[in-house]
This record gives C-alpha cells, structure tokens and sequence, in this order.
C-alpha cells in the first residue's frame, strides 16, 4: 500500500473515532433524578412571608438559585429535624456553591414559632437557612397552594401539642419551576445529586 494510501486510511480511522466520540458524547444520558419528577414542571406559586429577622421575603426573588421548600415547625420531634439534618449536610457538601442554594423552612406552628424561635432553632443547623412565619392569614394561602393541610394533635410531651404536616420537601429550579419533590427518607447523598443536577441548568 502507498504511503498516501496509508496516510489516508490512517485519517479516515481517526475522523471516524472522533466521530463515535462526538456521538457518544451527545448521546450519553444524564443521571435519572433520585426525587418525584413533576411533569411537566410549572411556576411555582409565588408567596411573600417575613424571615426570622422579620424581614420581607418573596419567593420569586430567589430567581437564578435552587430553592429547598419545606414546611414544618420548631418543636416538631422527629420529621423536621431528620429534615433540616439533611438540609446541613447538603449545604456542608456544596461549600461556595451553597450560596447558589435557598433552603427554605416556612412554619407550620405560627404560634410558637416566633422570628426569635425560628432563627434560634435553625442557627442549630445553619445560620443560612432562612425560617418563615407570619400573620395566620397569608400563611394559610401558602399551605393552599403547596397543598398543606395542618392538624393539631394532642401531644405527651412539654411542648403541649403536635402538628401533623406533609413531610416532602419541595425543589425549585433557577428559573422559578417547581421540578420535583423529595419524600421523608430520601437520603441527603441523592437529593445532593439531584440540587447539583438543577445547579448545571
């Protein structure tokens, strides 16, 4: 064979590489999300609350981070703080990046979770974490729309009372959508996979 030839045949087998590499790349499916796909993802509802250092907050303006729902309350003795457990260690695992990350705790119990309450509870997991409270009645819209349906129940302990709530935590993109939810037990580890999945959007 000439030296042409063989040089030829040599840039055929090379641009044919490239070209299974190209495709490959193209083709290679990204992880499946580990939470509850919402399809197809909507808007989530905007709300405006007051924070534990009674400031405004509003939803929409965390455009442009991932945003962490849940919904709880202070005394809660199991769900919540299993929860926010989770949120620290997630928040621990992003370093810097966790600045692009609003996790978000709105009360279920507006009763005993005053500002003060709020902000000395959550400092037990991350002084970040932003707790969510104020007058019954806007909060009362915000359950509604996140379908939210408190219960006061009897309680054997000192706090007096408990409060049933919904246990998942709710996930929205940069762009505002609500994409999925995470139930009570998914491991930090795969809801780390999936906020540094919404991270790379």
């Amino acid at each position: 064979m000439k030296t042409r030839d063989l040089v030829l045949l040599g840039l055929g087998i090379l641009l044919g590489i490239a070209l299974i590499a190209l495709v490959s790349t193209r083709t290679a499916p990204l992880p499946e999300f580990q939470g509850s796909l919402i399809e197809p993802s909507s808007p989530a509802k905007d709300f405006s609350l007051h924070d534990q250092n009674g400031q405004p907050f509003r939803l929409s303006d965390q455009r442009g981070k991932v945003v962490l729902l849940f919904f709880g309350y202070t005394f809660c003795p199991d769900v919540c703080p299993t929860t926010l457990v989770a949120f620290q260690k997630i928040h621990e695992a992003l370093g810097a990046q966790s600045e692009e990350v609003a996790f978000v705790f709105v009360t279920v119990d507006p009763n005993r979770d005053t500002p003060a309450q709020l902000k000395s509870h959550l400092a037990l997991f991350s002084p970040d974490f932003i707790g969510l409270t104020d007058e019954q009645a806007p909060l009362s819209a915000v359950w509604a729309d996140y379908f939210i349906q408190p219960e006061i129940r009897p309680g054997a302990n000192t706090a007096g009372y408990l409060v049933e709530h919904t246990t998942r935590v709710y996930v929205i993109d940069r762009a505002g959508h609500l994409r999925l939810t995470f139930p009570f037990g998914q491991t930090a580890e795969a809801m780390l996979q999936d906020v540094q999945r919404l991270l790379e959007e």
